[in-house]
Formats: structure tokens, sequence, C-alpha cells
């Protein structure tokens, strides 16, 4: 379980909110037959979208998860980190 701040939580809800939505234009503009280019486009958009979800779910982690272990003094959380950032940068 994370202890992440209310306030991040509704932030990175209504991120994920909008962009289900922008998932369900893009499946309207495919069964549509709208053009290929335009829903590219909304598909980087989407991919941008939930890379910064990421970047703030990310920011999250390393001040409330992973700075509170390494002071208590574990090291191996930081093989953890490595992980996680490896995942999103993919």
């Amino acid at each position: 379980m994370s202890e992440r701040p209310d306030g991040i939580n509704k932030s990175l809800v209504s991120r994920l909110n909008r962009i289900e939505g922008q998932v369900r234009g893009i499946k309207g503009m495919i069964e549509r037959g709208e053009y290929c280019d335009d829903v590219l486009t909304q598909i980087a958009s989407v991919q941008s979208a939930l890379s910064g979800v990421g970047k703030v779910l990310l920011e999250s982690h390393v001040k409330t998860c992973i700075g509170p272990k390494l002071a208590r003094g574990d090291d191996g959380v930081v093989d953890e980190l490595i992980k996680s950032v490896g995942r999103l940068v993919k």
C-alpha cells in the first residue's frame, strides 16, 4: 500500500479519466474510418499524457516510499528505483 497525498491521488485519477476519454475517442475514430494520421496524432497525445502520469507517480514514489527507506538504511530500494525508472522510460 502506498501513502500518496490525497491531492496526488486526485490529480492522477483526473488525468487518467481524461486519458480514458481520449482512448475512447481514438476507438471511435478508428470505427469511423478517420484519417490514419489524425488517429496517430491522438495516440501520440495519449502516450504523452500517460508519460506525464508516470512522471508524477514516480516523483511521489521517490518522495514517499524510496526516500524514507533510504533514510532507514535500506540500500536495496535503489535497485527497485532503477527497475521502476527502466519500466517508465522504455
